[in-house]
């Protein structure tokens, strides 16, 4: 019988390589604060994602809540309901008003065609966010920010290693933050980064995510928890020595896809961005039950009873969650109500062989009527 096939597998090095990362912390017992392993990694990924300068979190999320904080915003925040929960929250828990703009159909990012009509006296920042390794429109995003004055904060939490233009995708807007979790395509257990380049702004972040801590006798801020340890740390550096390889092993599952899926009727695939070199995130697919012949739940109960774990990823939009209580309309951002009915992520990960690809390709065709 065949073994079951989850839709994602963490990424880890071999037991001897993490183990000779740590053995240090048993000479030093320094596993956290700042560490040799954290401020190793921190200089490794500065280099590797090509910004002028990075901090680390304990995850992804509070990289992004405490530079909404560290931006200190006040009002409405333009961003995209077609993503994890983390981004609506994030804005939601600083005391700031999510507006939410459509996705534009090709890509699933934000539609910057819609973003200036949302833009009022009250708007403070946009948040727009990459999705599935895909680009937002940066250059739009850009002018239309520096048109009104907004500050521009990315969710990269799906693009990391990405470049655009050749620029690594964590050095464009004010602050881009990533995620570091255990699903990711890098990974440190858990964790997460906030790139800038604005020194000042840096020095607020720290703060936060330490107390408010300057120094040993001076709190001249109230902040959060949200260091690094050392093991996470060390998980990264381990990682990152081998994620060009990790995400060369990604790109051909999703070349077998793409040739068992991509001329199948009434399924349509991720597009390839220009500029854009990617990382291989994820697996989305689109279904057109009308095409088809059966819907995205159908499908997905197919995999399922095969031991096959897929994810209608993004579903639901954030703009629906029960905890809003109707606060928002979903049907004030369509194209993004539809695509979250119909897309599926597939099973991708680095490990996952081209027979298994072929076996849920064969489940996937076999649901076409």
């Amino acid at each position: 019988m065949s073994q079951n096939i989850f839709v994602t597998r963490s990424s880890m090095p071999e037991f001897d390589e993490y183990i000779d990362e740590i053995k240090g912390m048993w000479d030093t017992h320094w596993l956290t604060n700042m560490g040799p392993e954290h401020n190793k990694l921190k200089e490794l990924l500065k280099d590797y994602l090509g910004v002028p300068m990075l901090d680390l979190f304990t995850n992804g999320h509070m990289a992004l809540e405490l530079s909404l904080q560290a931006l200190k915003l006040q009002g409405e925040v333009i961003t995209t309901p077609f993503t994890f929960a983390s981004t609506t929250h994030a804005i939601v828990r600083n005391g700031l008003e999510p507006v939410f703009c459509d996705i534009n159909p090709k890509d699933y990012t934000i539609d910057v065609s819609k973003l200036e009509a949302l833009i009022t006296d009250k708007t403070c920042a946009i948040v727009p966010v990459h999705v599935y390794g895909n680009v937002c429109d940066i250059e739009a995003i850009d002018s239309i920010a520096k048109k009104h004055g907004l500050k521009v904060v990315y969710d990269a939490a799906h693009t990391f290693g990405v470049t655009y233009k050749g620029k690594g995708i964590g050095s464009y807007g004010d602050v881009s933050c990533f995620s570091f979790h255990a699903t990711k395509v890098f990974n440190t257990i858990e964790g997460g980064a906030a790139c800038f380049a604005d020194a000042e702004f840096g020095l607020e972040l720290y703060r936060l995510k330490n107390f408010g801590i300057r120094d040993e006798e001076t709190v001249d801020g109230v902040g959060a928890n949200a260091k690094m340890n050392e093991f996470c740390a060390a998980m990264g550096i381990c990682n990152l020595r081998h994620i060009d390889e990790e995400i060369e092993k990604r790109r051909l599952v999703v070349e077998r896809y793409t040739e068992r899926l991509g001329n199948v009727s009434g399924i349509r695939l991720n597009s390839i961005q220009p500029n854009v070199v990617t990382n291989y995130a994820y697996f989305p697919v689109i279904f057109d039950e009308k095409l088809f012949g059966t819907d995205r739940d159908g499908v997905c109960r197919a995999l399922a009873q095969h031991g096959i774990g897929a994810r209608k990823y993004f579903y639901p939009i954030t703009n629906t969650f029960d905890c809003f209580n109707g606060r928002y309309d979903a049907n004030l951002t369509p194209v993004a109500l539809h695509i979250s009915k119909r897309v599926l992520t597939l099973p991708l990960y680095s490990e996952l062989s081209l027979a298994d690809v072929d076996r849920i390709c064969d489940i996937i065709i076999s649901c076409k009527i």
